[in-house]
């Protein structure tokens, strides 16, 4: 099972179910189609554990960012250095997770993307919960936290997508990691000097 899984980690990172067929995934696999079928039931039952998987494996990634020993601050740039820390090791189940393809139009299409968007949502919503702490204690100013936690999450995923190109914008690892914590950085502390804020 575990080397289906990791055949289709690779075929679906990249492109839709719709393009992809169970003799490419059994074939790259090194089994039998009927494995795919014995194991999953389809190809769309191989897809939703995939989900499943990739979605679980962030959450422990997340779970390390939201202990409760860390200030509201420190929980923000934890997590955005364990987002990129998920993305180094597991890149195509980060691929799958931030950027999905359509799933399709089989039946339990749509319950895989809500399922796939609902625990997005749930891990994004610690995000929340560290904001509104941190406003609650004074270390972060009022803000949307809903829409704050919603563009801290998406720049986090364009920042790691610059790994990606293909052209002299592409960066490398360092780099990635200088981009996270400057953007924690930015978060923290925001753009305007002290004399201009108090101005």
């Amino acid at each position: 099972m575990s080397a289906l899984l990791a055949a289709a980690e690779e075929v679906f990172a990249d492109r839709p179910l719709e393009a992809v067929t169970v003799e490419e995934i059994a074939r790259s696999a090194g089994v039998a189609v009927t494995s795919i079928y014995n194991h999953f039931g389809s190809k769309e039952g191989l897809f939703a554990e995939l989900v499943d998987r990739a979605l679980d494996v962030d959450r422990e990634y997340m779970d390390i960012a939201y202990t409760p020993d860390k200030t509201p601050t420190e929980q923000i740039s934890a997590a955005g250095a364990q987002y990129l820390r998920f993305y180094f090791e597991h890149p195509q189940f980060f691929r799958i997770l931030a950027f999905p393809n359509d799933p399709g139009s089989f039946p339990a299409a749509a319950e895989i993307s809500t399922r796939l968007a609902q625990r997005v949502d749930d891990q994004n919503a610690r995000l929340r919960t560290a904001l509104q702490r941190g406003m609650a204690n004074g270390s972060v100013r009022e803000v949307d936290a809903d829409r704050a936690a919603t563009v801290l999450w998406a720049a986090w995923n364009g920042i790691i997508s610059l790994a990606w190109r293909h052209d002299t914008l592409q960066v490398d690892e360092p780099t990635l990691r200088e981009l996270i914590r400057l953007a924690g950085d930015i978060v923290a502390n925001g753009l305007a000097t002290p004399t201009a804020r108090q101005a």
